[in-house]
């Protein structure tokens, strides 16, 4: 497949030669739901944890005698039914992550680069720069592009004055070629590759 080429002034660059198999190839939902799954998954904390019984500070006493009060035998004032007490199989630490394989990773990558291709939501750029660090200016290169929720992959190394000026704009994303990812093409309506980040992904997914 061939898609044009522009620039950051909305002007022609010439036109790139794209590989069907990683740009237009069948978009699989189930594959993509499995991906961000993993993905957010991963970037859960797991931090959260309540109190067992036996990380509660008190008494180890027992609160009343067994027999001949009428009430039920309690054995500690720990225990979750008290005020204070503990939680019964409550969240403890751990990792919330799971495997998946790299070649369903693959797949995912693929199906998301051709959804936004099927979309027309795909724009090749010859670079993401820009000559100063101003959010206006970019702002109005965007409003021209018709670009307001849109992911910019960008080279091994991104330009820090676009960097900078897209710091500050809503639903304006930049990543490096090699951060591009599956949650965030699919969270941002437009994708937009550099020529060096396109020839990447093409060569990383074949």
């Amino acid at each position: 497949m061939k898609l044009d080429i522009i620039t950051l002034d909305n002007g022609k660059a010439g036109s790139i030669e794209l590989k069907d198999d990683v740009f237009a190839g069948p978009v699989r939902k189930d594959v993509l739901a499995r991906m961000v799954r993993w993905q957010l998954a991963k970037r859960r904390q797991g931090t959260h944890k309540t109190k067992g019984i036996s990380d509660v500070q008190g008494t180890t006493k027992k609160p009343y005698a067994q027999k001949g009060t009428g009430r039920a035998r309690q054995g500690s004032l720990r225990s979750p039914q008290f005020r204070g007490g503990a939680v019964i199989f409550g969240p403890v630490p751990r990792d919330h992550g799971f495997e998946l394989p790299k070649k369903v990773r693959k797949l995912a990558m693929r199906a998301a680069l051709s959804a936004k291709n099927a979309d027309g939501k795909l724009v090749v750029m010859d670079t993401v720069t820009i000559g100063e660090p101003r959010t206006k200016a970019l702002k109005t290169r965007l409003d021209k592009l018709g670009l307001s929720s849109v992911l910019f992959v960008g080279g091994p190394e991104l330009d820090q004055n676009f960097v900078r000026a897209a710091r500050n704009l809503h639903g304006v994303v930049v990543l490096p070629q090699h951060g591009a990812n599956v949650y965030d093409i699919l969270r941002q309506e437009t994708l937009v590759l550099s020529k060096d980040a396109a020839k990447y992904l093409e060569e990383r997914l074949v």
